[in-house]
């Protein structure tokens, strides 16, 4: 990667329950040129998976996404977002519950913010969920990587999604 490549990309950060298979779906999208897992919005300072769930830190279980603009944009990956959770439960998906779990958009710009509101906006008026979505929508705050175990979970055990039924 040529650093005119890194120099052109923005990043991006989702919660959307477990980090696993959400890092997993954005990784096949064209334009994503980097995935990282880690925790997100709450006040404890460097803090480990085992800190994160016992639901006291605050954080989020998120995916900080470093994509190329020019090849995918912002309102794409905000696609991806809402097909792979549901943003009607709070604090939970499927059976993992915990404030860590929420489905959350931690925005970089006032550019991601605006898009991030409306297609949370135009998702709720199709109708196509039966209850309100409970998604937040706030500045991304200092970003901690997962343990390295974590990254990339499922493609180092073979597996190509997770299931949350």
């Amino acid at each position: 990667m040529t650093m005119e490549k890194i120099e052109n990309t923005e990043k991006a950060t989702f919660g959307a329950g477990c980090f696993w298979g959400v890092e997993a779906a954005f990784r096949q999208i064209p334009g994503v040129k980097a995935t990282a897992v880690g925790y997100m919005g709450g006040s404890t300072k460097n803090p480990t998976y085992h800190d994160v769930c016992t639901d006291e830190t605050g954080h989020a279980e998120v995916v900080e996404v470093t994509f190329d603009p020019s090849q995918v944009s912002y309102d794409q990956l905000l696609q991806v977002f809402w097909e792979n959770h549901n943003p009607t439960t709070l604090n939970r998906q499927g059976p993992d519950i915990g404030s860590q779990y929420r489905s959350a958009i931690f925005y970089q710009s006032p550019e991601q913010e605006s898009v991030a509101k409306a297609s949370k906006q135009k998702l709720q008026e199709a109708g196509k969920f039966s209850k309100p979505i409970v998604t937040e929508i706030t500045p991304a705050k200092e970003f901690y990587r997962a343990e390295d175990y974590h990254q990339q979970y499922l493609e180092k055990r073979g597996l190509s999604h997770c299931s949350i039924a």
